[in-house]
Formats: C-alpha cells, sequence, structure tokens
C-alpha cells in the first residue's frame, strides 16, 4: 500500500499526488506499486528489491541527488514461529521529499503516521530520520524487556516440566534475541557511517540527538546479549532438570510396580490348581489378603526410608 503525507496545521494529512516535503510510506508493496516506483520515481530495481529483502543488513548508499538508508526494525508478530523478528526498512532521500519502504508496516511507522511522535518535520529531513533511529532503538529496548518477561513466566513453568514445550519456547526466544542483536550491530555501523561521514551536515543539537541514538542502540545490543546468554544457560540448566524430573517419575513408577508385584504374586500362587496350605480353611481368603497387604506396607516403609518416593 503507497500513502502520501504532508505537515498540516493538525499534524499529517493525507494527500492524492506528491509534492515538495511530503512523505511517500510504502508498505507491503504490490507488483503495481513496485513498477510505479520503478517507472514513475525513478527507482532502479536492484535498489528496490535489496530494501525488500528480509535478510539485507542497514548500510547507506548515495546515487546522484539520492540517499538510501537501509534500517533494520524490530517487529512482533504473536501466531509467527519467532513472534520477535526484524525488517529491512528503506528511507529515501529525493526531491524534497521522503520515502520509507518496507514489507510491513511496522509499530515505528504507526507510531508516526499517528501523531504519537510530533518531535519531527517533514521539511527538515534530517529530523525525519533521527527520528526514526530514535523509535527503532526505543522499540527494540521495549521487546527485548517484553523477551526478559516471557522467559521469566517460562522459567516458572520449567521447574516442573517433564515435556519439551516450555524448553522449545525458550528456544525461539533465543532465536529472536541473535536476530535482535545482529540487527543492532548492523545498525550501528550504519549511524557509526552518518557520523564519520557527516552526509548529513547535522547540527549540534542533532549531533546531541544521534548521539542519544547512539547510546540507546548500544544498551539495546548489551542486553539482547545479557540476555541471550542467560537464555542459553537456563536452556542447558533445565534440559538437565526435565531430564532429571522425568527420571524422578520413572523411579516412582518403578517403585509402585514394585511394591504392586508381591501381593500379586501371593495372589497368584492362591489361584493355582494345585495342593495349598491353609487352603480348606475358613479364614484362608482373608489371611491371604492380609498377607498381602502386610508385604506391601513393608514394601512402602522400606522405599520411603530408600528416598523413592
Amino acid at each position: 500500500m503507497m500513502t502520501i503525507w504532508r505537515q498540516g496545521g493538525k499534524g499529517l494529512e493525507s494527500v492524492e499526488k506528491a509534492r515538495a516535503h511530503c512523505w511517500i510510506n510504502v508498505s507491503q508493496p504490490n507488483n503495481y506499486e513496485i513498477s510505479c516506483l520503478i517507472n514513475e520515481y525513478g527507482f532502479e530495481a536492484d535498489m528496490l528489491s535489496d530494501i525488500l529483502d528480509t535478510d539485507e543488513q542497514s548500510r547507506v548508499e548515495k546515487d546522484g541527488g539520492r540517499i538510501f538508508f537501509i534500517v533494520r526494525v524490530p517487529v512482533f508478530q504473536e501466531d509467527r514461529e519467532t513472534p520477535y523478528y526484524t525488517l529491512p526498512l528503506g528511507v529515501v532521500f529525493f526531491d524534497d521529499m521522503v520515502m520509507t519502504i518496507c514489507l510491513q508496516e511496522s509499530e515505528v511507522i504507526r507510531d508516526m503516521l499517528g501523531g504519537k511522535i510530533r518531535h519531527f518535520s517533514l521539511e527538515n529531513r534530517k529530523s525525519f530520520l533521527l527520528t526514526v533511529l530514535s523509535r527503532v532503538a526505543f522499540y527494540f529496548l521495549r521487546y527485548l524487556k517484553d523477551i526478559n518477561h516471557r522467559s521469566g513466566q517460562t522459567e516458572k513453568e520449567l521447574q516442573k516440566a517433564v515435556r519439551n514445550n516450555e524448553l522449545i519456547q525458550l528456544l525461539t526466544l533465543e532465536k529472536s534475541l541473535v536476530f535482535f542483536t545482529t540487527s543492532l550491530k548492523s545498525n550501528e555501523f550504519l549511524i557509526d557511517k552518518i557520523r564519520k561521514l557527516n552526509l548529513l551536515s547535522l547540527s549540534e543539537e542533532e549531533s546531541d540527538l544521534i548521539d542519544d541514538v547512539v547510546t540507546e542502540n548500544r544498551q539495546a545490543r548489551e542486553m539482547a546479549n545479557i540476555y541471550s546468554d542467560i537464555l542459553s544457560g537456563m536452556m542447558d540448566a533445565f534440559a538437565s532438570v526435565i531430564s532429571n524430573n522425568l527420571n524422578v517419575v520413572m523411579k516412582q513408577l518403578a517403585s509402585i510396580s514394585l511394591i504392586l508385584m508381591l501381593p500379586t504374586l501371593i495372589a497368584s500362587i492362591y489361584g493355582m490348581n494345585v495342593s495349598l496350605p491353609f487352603q480348606h480353611s475358613p479364614a484362608a481368603f482373608v489371611g491371604t489378603l492380609a498377607v498381602s497387604g502386610a508385604l506391601a506396607v513393608v514394601s512402602i516403609i522400606v522405599f520411603r526410608r530408600k528416598r523413592f518416593f
């Protein structure tokens, strides 16, 4: 879907045609919109394919009067196998306009379109880019806290688990952390390149803002590394816990089988068609039950002392 926005008195307003100081937002583009970007806006097919490639890393490219920024943004999708992952977001400066291109609309773009971020200007495209970078770092930190919260809940369930479901949940969270760590490193390289090459001719205030973005990005990367290390150790520990829990269950089942075996053995012997002691006694049945019960009780006491239960 392709939408065009301009800044009005009450925030962003949707318009039909692109003009100076507009923002063109493209999310989940279809074939028609891709051909429109190539034919009407003069994009190269290779550059579009790079922006729409899910594995593309963050980078900046300058082509004539256009500057292409590719940023990795965090995305959350509950029904996905790996709910937390990242996608490339393209930010393009051209003809006094700015364009964003992404395979799907992220929370970063939704917040900007929804008026949750007020301190950015379409006339000052540097401010727009810095706002995107800052919001990307914000959502990395937010999703990392969510991952940590989820891992804490799964940890409580794992303490009594004998199956692998909870362990698989931790594995998906660890995969998400790997995606986040890789993307945060890639974004850090992009920001460093913007600062060193001074592509945007940043003012002192904007330099302070990008320093804040660097700090938040580094904090998110360190958090991702710490959580990943914790999850790795937790998975190893709880794999042993699951194995031990299963051994305890098997030991209890074996103990119960042995306790039941003695009464079953006596009942089987007295069920044979041969001459047996006390077979003609009126108390034979009661005596058999009493002996069977006594042996079962003795077995339980022995197993309790051996700490099998």
